[in-house]
């Protein structure tokens, strides 16, 4: 049985006091009634420590929403894996569609950085998806094939016990409009199967794979209640406590 998971990836969005303080409204919600999900939350770099420490003990786990694939050097502006471990991350996204798109990263740098984040011992939260455009013409799933067969690339079947897989339709993100539960059952099942003849049965079982795009507190529960859907990558949902405490408690 998959353990589901709820992770919020809250952007460029929050400052250090409101950071801090969506963070610990999340903790003590879930201290009256602890999830059966695992519960990830992701702030934007400089608030990470604080972050770590608000939620320390409460089993709430920090991601990052990014990284940089070299470990140390004369890279201005990036951060490293082990940067993100020391400051208490467990976590990393790999790969969100507005890093493909609105930053341009190319197949072959998310595979740097999802090889990086797993060296150092990170799990890498890797996120594929169409366009709408794409959708339209047919290709949804030679889009996905290709995202995960380079995004993959290298990545060895015991590796794929600290990578979850997260399918972000890019129509949907930040749109308000959700795939139907059919849709995303429908590219998840492709996903699955995909990791299947690529891997192994075993490890198309094992892997987690989330859906994210508009989750709301309304919708949760009827996505994850497909037999693979996993658990819930949450953007403008997980900013307000008490909205991503309703998707926990749905996706839990």
């Amino acid at each position: 049985m998959r353990t589901t998971i709820a992770a919020g990836n809250w952007k460029m969005n929050t400052n250090s006091r409101t950071g801090v303080e969506l963070a610990s409204a999340l903790a003590g919600g879930l201290q009256t009634k602890a999830p059966t999900c695992e519960v990830i939350v992701c702030p934007p770099f400089p608030y990470l420590a604080a972050v770590v420490a608000a939620v320390r003990g409460t089993g709430i786990q920090v991601g990052a929403q990014d990284l940089y694939h070299q470990e140390d050097g004369a890279y201005t502006g990036e951060v490293s894996a082990a940067m993100l471990l020391d400051v208490g991350c467990t976590h990393a996204l790999i790969g969100h569609s507005e890093r493909r798109h609105v930053l341009k990263e190319c197949h072959g740098l998310i595979n740097l950085k999802l090889k990086a984040a797993l060296k150092a011992g990170l799990q890498g939260i890797f996120c594929v998806g169409e366009t709408l455009a794409e959708r339209d013409a047919w290709q949804t799933e030679k889009v996905l094939d290709e995202q995960m067969c380079r995004g993959l690339a290298g990545i060895t079947a015991e590796q794929m016990a600290a990578v979850v897989i997260a399918y972000e339709p890019v129509w949907a993100i930040g749109t308000g409009v959700t795939a139907t539960t059919a849709q995303a059952e429908e590219a998840h099942r492709s996903l699955r199967g995909w990791l299947q003849s690529h891997y192994s049965s075993e490890v198309a079982e094992k892997t987690r794979i989330l859906y994210g795009g508009s989750v709301k507190p309304g919708n949760a529960r009827e996505l994850v209640d497909q037999p693979n859907v996993d658990g819930a990558l949450v953007g403008g949902a997980s900013l307000e406590a008490d909205s991503f405490l309703k998707i926990i408690a749905a996706v839990g």
